[in-house]
């Protein structure tokens, strides 16, 4: 009497959903062996797709069969048996050469015969072309998804998955962490390390409460994903999602891992302006140290021979003051610029209508030179690598353009605040100056220039524009009229 392996198999797969659980094959094919008095040798079950060759417990089945074990096989139906050719191919060949004589499937008949193999064959074959055909509806379902804009995978940190609308939101509790994150990094005023510490502070988590890594978080501040963009298979997209930052932060972001930026220890909180400054001579670092109570800076003269002498930290401090002060506003002259700075935000406010036209008539071309570029991959005028960068360069500047535009709507440009924040932050470099708050002098300095340098004892720096702008005014000289000042519209 011929014995049979009883075998099945449920895949985890999209297109196994429909199919039976193990469980319920396993009773249905324990009820037919009943009903058909069919022995079985020995059970085996299996979590696996068949859509690829090498399923060890399929494999140690047919083996167990060519060694003369059991001569058939039970299962729901060919399917479970295989789903690609080299499996169905081995099956039907076990049956050629005799090692399987019989194969029993409840919703399925098969005759051990020239016209039965040629007709087992072709069930083979259609399992292999429904998964074939499955593959391409979803990958085209995923490419039109991606072309409506739409993230066809998981959130990324900060958003989740609305299965109910199948669309991309913002987490409520977790997007504020992530802004707060591109923020600070915004700064330069924290290593990813440093960064990481925050925001496991914050309580901020990944996936299934898991701790964020120093790699996540590195990922997380390069991915466009979080103003607006979507980079699926080396190609970027527009999203539909909502941005949890702008597009300015995000380049600022950008600039600072570019530029490695990173905050150097202190191993003294008193060493206040080490890794701010570098040697006028040898371009080394500026270092600090205690001797007799008093601070030193000084070259650490680790790149060449150097001259360079000591300075105390107190005749720094007075050049720092001094230049510090060469950007103060008093409050007078902060009253009578904001006030005129409203004026010009009033009168550009009426051409703001113009501008925002000119804006979105630019936006309009720039989606006809996307589908321009379009047309020229799909004729292979391009190759896909030229296509791509050209489409991320376009779709680059196109964001850009799109908060340019939605400055205009808001307040006319968004220039107005800025320039006002900036007066006011000049105002504010008096008391900064004049009190004994070294950190807070340290970091008004790393904002009014770069290129820090100390050479013969003397700070040497290029003050960022438009700080430049107001620290050639003399206190002397009068502020207004400020229509050649790019303090206003175009600053």
């Amino acid at each position: 009497m011929c014995k049979y392996f009883l075998y099945a198999r449920k895949s985890t797969d999209e297109e196994d959903k429909q199919i039976m659980s193990i469980e319920s094959q396993i009773n249905e094919l324990r009820e037919f062996a009943k009903k058909e008095n069919l022995e079985i040798a020995e059970e085996f079950t299996e979590a696996k797709t068949a859509k690829e060759p090498g399923r060890p417990i399929f494999s140690y089945v047919l083996k167990q069969i060519e060694g003369g074990l059991a001569s058939g096989i039970l299962a729901w139906h060919p399917d479970r048996l295989a789903r690609n050719s080299i499996d169905g191919g081995k099956v039907i060949y076990l049956v050629d050469v005799g090692k399987i004589v019989d194969l029993r499937f409840p919703t399925y008949r098969f005759d051990n015969s020239a016209q039965g193999k040629f007709m087992l064959s072709i069930a083979f074959g259609q399992s292999k072309y429904y998964v074939d055909n499955l593959s391409e509806n979803v990958k085209r379902g995923l490419r039109e998804k991606i072309r409506r804009g739409e993230w066809p995978a998981i959130a990324p940190l900060g958003y989740f998955n609305d299965l109910a609308t199948h669309s991309v939101k913002p987490d409520p509790e977790k997007a504020r962490f992530v802004f707060k994150a591109f923020e600070l990094y915004a700064t330069g005023d924290y290593s990813l390390e440093e960064l990481l510490k925050e925001v496991h502070r914050w309580g901020l988590t990944a996936k299934a409460g898991k701790p964020i890594f120093k790699s996540c978080l590195a990922k997380m501040l390069r991915n466009p994903f979080y103003y607006g963009h979507m980079i699926y298979k080396g190609e970027v997209y527009e999203a539909s999602h909502p941005p949890l930052v702008t597009k300015q932060l995000f380049d600022r972001v950008q600039a600072v891992l570019d530029q490695k930026t990173r905050v150097i220890k202190r191993t003294l909180d008193r060493f206040n302006f080490t890794g701010l400054i570098k040697c006028g001579e040898c371009g080394a670092s500026i270092t600090a140290e205690l001797k007799k109570g008093h601070i030193y800076y000084r070259c650490t003269k680790k790149v060449t021979a150097c001259t360079q002498k000591y300075l105390r930290e107190e005749a720094l401090l007075e050049q720092i003051n001094q230049a510090i002060l060469k950007v103060f506003i008093d409050n007078e002259n902060k009253e009578l610029i904001i006030k005129r700075l409203e004026e010009l935000n009033r009168q550009d406010e009426q051409g703001a209508s113009s501008r925002l036209a000119q804006s979105q008539a630019k936006l309009k071309e720039f989606d006809s030179q996307i589908e321009r570029l379009i047309d020229l991959y799909v004729a292979k005028e391009l190759t896909q690598e030229e296509y791509q960068r050209k489409k991320a360069k376009l779709l680059n500047e196109k964001k850009v353009l799109e908060g340019q535009v939605d400055d205009i709507r808001t307040n006319g440009g968004g220039w107005l605040e800025p320039a006002k924040e900036f007066v006011s932050t000049c105002n504010a470099a008096g008391s900064v100056a004049w009190q004994g708050n070294p950190s807070a002098k340290r970091a008004f300095l790393k904002n009014l220039g770069s290129n820090l340098v100390l050479k013969d004892r003397n700070l040497i720096m290029k003050r960022a524009y438009p700080y430049e702008l107001v620290a050639k005014i003399s206190p002397s000289e009068d502020w207004l009229p400020l229509e050649d000042s790019n303090l206003g519209p175009g600053g």
